[in-house]
């Protein structure tokens, strides 16, 4: 069975926690980790990971001092992840609402940049507000939180939490074609 399908497969099983029935293609994970400054990147955390579609760009890209560490709740896509045999790679099967208590456990004080695919928009409201709040306390000064939706309604949502410091783009190259947001902890 190939890739595509099997991630398919699971994403139509599991909607609510995906968000989406294909994977990210690779011209959404460049434009994701665009703004990434991987020679100071020391910790990049990544939230639902998924099938390892944006990982894998990161990964290609990651410095020798860079650490990888991806949130997925979902079984099939955790042992998707952790096929991949990489020396910086952390693979957790933890909810993204842990991300502070996590990092802190591993050994890391903070984040330089969090990389989200999660499904805000269909996750419970309390629990996205929780992820947002620890995702911007579990960054450094200047660090830099990068999501991606299908639409423009958690613009809103990440504007309290960001305040007005979200430059936007979109990627046609995706199917379906997705906005970018690029917020800063200032």
């Amino acid at each position: 069975m190939g890739r595509k399908f099997k991630f398919f497969k699971e994403a139509v099983k599991n909607y609510k926690t995906s968000g989406t029935v294909v994977p990210s293609s690779k011209y959404l994970a460049n434009r994701m980790t665009t703004t990434i400054n991987f020679e100071k990147a020391d910790v990049i955390v990544e939230l639902g990971s998924g099938n390892g579609a944006i990982t894998k760009n990161i990964l290609q890209k990651i410095q020798p001092h860079t650490t990888l560490i991806c949130f997925e709740i979902n079984d099939a896509f955790y042992n998707e992840l952790k096929k991949i045999n990489h020396p910086q790679l952390i693979v957790l099967k933890e909810s993204a609402e842990k991300i502070d208590e996590l990092l802190k456990k591993l050994g890391f004080n903070d984040a330089s940049y969090i990389i989200s695919s999660l499904p805000l928009t269909i996750i419970p409201k309390k629990i996205s507000n929780t992820i947002l709040q620890k995702s911007y306390t579990a960054l450094n000064k200047n660090g830099l939180f990068i999501q991606y939706q299908y639409s423009l309604s958690y613009y809103k949502k990440l504007k309290d939490v960001f305040g007005k410091n979200i430059t936007l783009s979109f990627e046609t190259l995706n199917f379906p074609p997705a906005f970018v947001y690029k917020c800063a902890k200032k």
